[in-house]
């Protein structure tokens, strides 16, 4: 019976948010109150739940995100992002532009998360096209993978740092891990599978074409690289320093603090203010409005995060997210590819990364304890099967379609294509990551 109920509950979710065009986060607290009651929750202690669910979901996360989304506002704002990028393709010329996009998208999806990436980038994208006369597909397509495979396999973008949040990982662990996995799933979705898309007639509008800072008004190429990979670079030390050499009780403290997600986005937020910020000439009051600007921007996917951790808590207080993980634990499938499997079919039939990878990993986090499965791994699992196949209920679908001025045949031939090659290629990584490791 329980079994039922958390499908129905699921069918519901999907139904009201693409069928109905219900807000995702009334939709996941409606569920989240029927699956209580008829889990068995007494009427009076549901509200508890889905409040103790939210609180404890937005706890570790809202600092993450909210950091993130501010060091990507001033990082295109400030012309970072637009430096990196024309550096980028001046160092690699004109025959190797996919590959040299390929990167730039890789090392700016980082610190700009996936819609702040593609809002900023397309405008720089199309003014290459128009500079090199390339096909508009084969040029974008190499940054548009990149970015899409940061924002489901590495943290701290939104779902992959939740899901380390949910699924007791480590932050420097999946960090690597996703960086070795996400390399071959980008050039395979981007510089390879751009190749075959140079005959799809994209005409991108030139109203989208941006107007470029001058050379003057940008960050140097140095300090832009430094402040984009700031995150990575404390997650390297503090992960590899320990590894190598011995390390006192006090700096051990020191490591566990810079580390820990909350103050590492916010150490390096405080830097981006300065490097990228004032540094750059920007004023301290021009800096709090871009940051302004971006908490408003984030509001959205913080709702979904909090809805999402009200269902999983509705989940694990009633005891079925145990009575799923004996059931799962009882099938042949391995767990990693479970996790992809479950996390690909929510993404199909709702549309969000997002939403899937959070739903998958509430109701599997018991099975990964329980099978001892490498949690850092099933992260990365969940966020490549919550990238399988965006399509016409995907927001991402529509903002594709709309910026290239394409048919929604060549849309699918495309994007869709495109989502669903870093999906595979990365669950493949994970297995014979996985293989490796054991």
């Amino acid at each position: 019976m329980g079994l039922l109920i958390v499908a129905s509950a699921i069918i519901l979710l999907v139904l009201l948010i693409s069928l109905f065009k219900c807000n995702p986060f009334i939709a996941f607290i409606i569920v989240s109150i029927l699956a209580a009651i008829f889990l068995g929750i007494p009427i009076a202690k549901v509200p508890v739940a889905i409040q103790k669910g939210i609180g404890d979901t937005l706890g570790p996360l809202l600092l993450v995100i909210m950091c993130g989304a501010m060091i990507g506002k001033l990082f295109a704002e400030s012309g970072a992002a637009q430096r990196i990028s024309m550096a980028m393709l001046n160092f690699f010329g004109v025959k190797y532009i996919t590959w040299a996009l390929m990167i730039t998208g890789f090392l700016l999806g980082i610190p700009l998360f996936y819609n702040v990436g593609f809002v900023m980038m397309v405008p720089l994208i199309f003014s290459i096209v128009y500079q090199v006369k390339l096909p508009a597909l084969y040029v974008a397509v190499p940054m548009l993978a990149a970015l899409s495979v940061c924002h489901g396999f590495l943290p701290p973008h939104p779902s992959p740092a939740a899901l380390v949040n949910q699924l007791n990982a480590d932050m420097g662990k999946t960090l690597l891990y996703g960086i070795v996995v996400a390399i071959p799933a980008i050039i395979l979705a981007g510089p390879l599978f751009a190749t075959q898309l140079k005959k799809i007639d994209a005409k991108p509008l030139a109203s989208f074409v941006p107007i470029q800072k001058d050379n003057d008004a940008m960050p140097s190429f140095s300090i832009s690289i430094i402040t984009a990979l700031m995150p990575v670079f404390i997650l390297l030390v503090t992960s590899i320093v320990p590894l190598v050499v011995e390390v006192s009780t006090s700096l051990k403290g020191v490591f566990q603090f810079v580390s820990d997600p909350s103050m590492l986005m916010f150490i390096s937020m405080l830097f981006a203010t300065w490097s990228v910020g004032l540094n750059a000439g920007i004023s301290f009051q021009k800096v709090m409005s871009i940051y302004g600007d971006s908490l408003k921007d984030m509001l959205v996917i913080i709702m979904i995060i909090a809805g999402a951790g009200a269902l999983k808590y509705v989940f694990a207080e009633s005891g079925i997210s145990n009575e799923l993980a004996n059931k799962f634990n009882d099938m042949s499938l391995p767990p990693l590819f479970l996790g992809w499997l479950m996390a690909a079919v929510i993404r199909v039939a709702m549309g969000s990364a997002t939403v899937a990878g959070l739903t998958t990993g509430g109701i599997l986090a018991p099975l990964v304890a329980a099978t001892g499965t490498d949690p850092n791994l099933m992260v990365l699992s969940i966020g490549a099967g919550s990238l399988f196949f965006s399509h016409v209920n995907d927001s991402g679908f529509w903002m594709f379609k709309e910026y290239f001025n394409l048919s929604i045949a060549d849309t699918i031939r495309s994007w869709s294509l495109m989502e669903t090659i870093v999906s595979v290629a990365g669950l493949m990584g994970v297995l014979l990551l996985n293989a490796a490791l054991n």
